[in-house]
């Protein structure tokens, strides 16, 4: 009863940790070598909350931006948005439609080959990445058979939800790479879906322009990255899971390649037809696509490590979203945002002098003004006292200067009152603090109206 709960334990953990999360982006350590199963982490937090809470909002932007660096006829534009049923390049949607199905004849609880993504599928073939993550040294790993009969016990296991034992050695890091591909071989459809084959088809075809506007045969990189990254933002959540797994897998592997002789590029043959491929495609668009579909698979594990990022721009716009402040929306507005968020730093240097400038100015200004226009009153001599506090000794007629027109020794000031030249500072300045920091005193509010209007 013990061993059957801690079983339970066991399934829930291993669920919860694959598929509740997604791969981390940031690190490259994940998957390795040294037998540690991927790094996990929640995705950037305003992406994600973007994507949950205003999906319609969030899916318009990555498909304007997908558009903007890929050219999408009609008919492949609806195709990526599901409008239209996604058609095989042999022309006939029937067979992959109805073959998706298939899964509704099938009654064993609990299996996964052959079967739609889902959680618990995802969780049972996790084991088998996490075993092949402790045996990428093994020469001809995914390219070298495994036993048919280890597999079909494997096989059988994973269908009946069961935790495989892999320190028993029964099984060798063969019979579950192959059981690995058998598994995405199986899907109803390609993991990267049959939506969007043509949009990575267009990935490939991305190449540098030279100096004169012209496009040349060497490959755009960075528009290739940043088109995979908005890509992937589309696909469903089960399958971007597993993809970011497998394809960590794959990296590592080729990172030991000296060791198993697996470069990326091999191991593109041995997965785009499980990956990427459509179904049922005839051998002529095979021939004709073969060399593209290939080559996007070796891009994929290349650039695994930075493919699952959201681009920056579109990182930053989330955040914005929720900081109700300016929203950008592309590449090219978050280059401006930048830009000028340096004048504003180079400038920053040159504000201070003209603040305190403007500042002098304006209390010699407003000193003119009470002097030359307000009657004689005790107002009058309150505010010539208060003005002529504010700054140095100065010219006549200016701040500072002494005055002997009707002036009398101020006297004590209450305790709750505020510094009349800071107020005329934070109104000419707005909120920058005040240069001179002497208290200064008038009256408290509401026992004296200060007005600085002429009088009439």
């Amino acid at each position: 009863m013990a061993a059957e709960k801690d079983t339970d334990v066991n399934k829930r953990d291993r669920r919860g940790t694959v598929c509740n999360v997604v791969i981390s982006q940031e690190s490259e350590t994940g998957g390795g070598g040294d037998g540690q199963p991927p790094i996990i982490f929640n995705p950037d937090f305003f992406v994600e909350k973007l994507r949950h809470e205003r999906a319609e909002a969030f899916t318009e932007l990555v498909l304007s931006n997908v558009t903007r660096l890929l050219d999408l006829p009609g008919a492949e534009f609806s195709q990526l948005l599901g409008e239209e049923e996604p058609k095989t390049p042999n022309g006939t949607a029937a067979a992959g439609f109805f073959r998706s199905f298939n899964f509704l004849k099938r009654k064993d609880k609990g299996v996964v080959f052959g079967m739609p993504l889902t959680e618990e599928g995802i969780a049972q073939i996790y084991q088998l990445i996490v075993y092949l993550s402790k045996n990428l040294h093994v020469e001809g790993l995914f390219r070298v058979p495994g036993n048919s009969l280890r597999q079909q016990t494997l096989r059988e296991q994973l269908n009946g939800a069961a935790d495989i034992d892999f320190s028993s050695g029964d099984f060798h890091p063969n019979d579950v790479a192959t059981l690995l591909k058998s598994f995405l071989g199986e899907l109803p459809e390609p993991l990267l879906t049959q939506r969007h084959l043509h949009a990575h088809l267009k990935i490939t075809e991305l190449t540098t322009f030279d100096e004169q506007g012209n496009k040349t045969s060497f490959p755009d990189k960075e528009r290739q990255i940043e088109a995979l990254q908005l890509l992937l933002l589309l696909l469903p959540t089960a399958n971007r899971t597993l993809l970011k797994l497998l394809l960590d897998l794959l990296y590592h592997t080729a990172k030991q390649q000296d060791k198993n002789k697996m470069s990326a590029h091999n191991l593109a043959l041995m997965f785009a037809p499980h990956v990427i491929w459509p179904k049922n495609m005839n051998a002529s668009d095979l021939q004709e696509n073969l060399k593209k579909l290939n080559s996007g698979m070796a891009f994929l594990i290349k650039h695994s490590q930075k493919i699952f990022r959201a681009p920056a721009y579109l990182r930053e716009h989330a955040r914005l979203q929720f900081a109700n402040t300016k929203i950008i929306h592309s590449k090219d507005d978050l280059e401006l945002l930048t830009v000028s968020g340096v004048a504003c730093k180079r400038s920053g240097a040159h504000m201070g002098l003209d603040a305190e400038n403007h500042t002098e100015e304006a209390l010699r200004e407003l000193y003119r003004h009470v002097t030359d226009n307000m009657p004689h009153s005790a107002k009058k001599k309150k505010l010539i006292r208060q003005l002529g506090k504010q700054s140095t000794p100065g010219t006549p007629g200016t701040p500072g200067t002494p005055v002997s027109e009707n002036t009398t020794p101020t006297s004590k000031k209450h305790a709750r009152s505020r510094s009349f030249g800071g107020l005329i500072k934070r109104k000419v300045l707005g909120s920058q603090p005040a240069t001179d920091r002497r208290v200064r005193h008038v009256s408290p509010p509401g026992k004296e109206n200060i007005s600085c209007e002429p009088a009439r």
